[in-house]
């Protein structure tokens, strides 16, 4: 899924009525995204206040994190980095 050419970010401080299209929507002004999920509890449905977005290459990813970190959305200030791969559970 994932190759040396994209680039995930971490996305968080998402307001909680936020979907995925909606960070989509925001983000594609940097460049293709490849995929933008909000992540949702998985008994609840609710979204955690977090999400990912994949971009289809590094530099448009760059340019994301620059335009959104702390960028208000939706009345909360996000917070967008690179995304670090998920810590192993046991």
């Amino acid at each position: 899924m994932s190759d040396e050419k994209t680039k995930k970010l971490f996305v968080g401080n998402i307001s909680w009525q936020a979907s995925s299209e909606d960070l989509e929507e925001l983000f594609s002004e940097c460049g293709e995204v490849e995929e933008a999920v909000v992540i949702t509890d998985r008994n609840s449905g609710r979204s955690k206040g977090f999400g990912f977005v994949t971009f289809k290459n590094k530099e448009d990813a760059d340019k994301a994190i620059e335009k959104f970190h702390d960028f208000e959305f939706q009345g909360r200030n996000l917070t967008v980095n690179e995304a670090r791969p998920p810590k192993k559970r046991y």
